[in-house]
């Protein structure tokens, strides 16, 4: 189990050689789903971890969504073929054919990967900067008629420096698609914030990456947090 910081693959923590481990672990928790990043698939461009992934899928009772390397509809297929629940695509979505026809095929078992930085989207594994805007894209891909994004800040990821709370609150204005946030989580004070945009601005949920491997945080009492009134 391998963590990154801002995307940077040379600059790596290795947490785990057990992912099924790892897995099982935060599934003992009551988790709802389990958020898996395929790494040498993204920085390759085609996936790499797939069986491993299948793995965690069999024996986990949580959903497991996986991205990384998938850049094409097939490989979509074939893993939502593999019993894995949702499939996170980012740079594939930047074609609006692409994007049409896994809406139209996959519907809400697509989740879309808004990887950005300094509100211009990201792809190909965060390497290459592209010309779009953070808020276009969104408003693009609500158009298609997609229904979860995972939003990344990558000057956060892996930072441990706290989640971009205004870039959030803006997609929130601007969108009624399902925001889960990620990057930079680091305590249970920014689980705090993400539950008041969750109750005030309909943030649908958070992924917590290197603050659990570092025991930054406590997942049960994340959960207990999250899931107050």
């Amino acid at each position: 189990m391998v963590r990154l910081e801002r995307g940077d693959y040379s600059r790596q923590t290795l947490y785990s050689d057990s992912p099924l481990e790892v897995a099982r672990k935060w599934d003992s928790y009551g988790v709802k789903l389990i958020h898996v990043v395929d790494l040498d698939g993204a920085l390759e461009g085609r996936l790499k971890n797939l069986g491993l992934v299948r793995d965690i899928a069999k024996n986990v009772k949580a959903g497991v969504e996986l991205g990384g390397g998938i850049r094409d509809e097939e490989t979509v297929s074939r893993v939502l073929d593999g019993g894995i629940a949702k499939v996170v695509v980012g740079s594939m979505l930047l074609d609006k054919n692409m994007l049409k026809s896994l809406v139209s095929r996959f519907k809400e078992r697509i989740v879309a990967a808004v990887d950005a930085k300094d509100g211009i989207v990201r792809a190909k594994g965060w390497l290459f900067k592209t010309k779009v805007k953070t808020a276009s894209f969104v408003k693009s891909l609500e158009e298609s008629g997609i229904q979860t994004i995972n939003y990344t800040d990558i000057s956060r990821d892996g930072m441990l420096a706290g989640p971009n709370i205004d870039g959030i609150k803006e997609l929130l204005k601007i969108t009624r698609v399902k925001i889960v946030a990620s990057g930079g989580i680091s305590s249970i004070d920014d689980i705090r914030a993400l539950a008041k945009l969750q109750a005030d601005g309909g943030l649908a949920g958070a992924i917590i990456g290197k603050a659990l491997y570092e025991n930054k945080i406590d997942l049960a009492e994340a959960i207990q947090v999250a899931n107050a009134d």
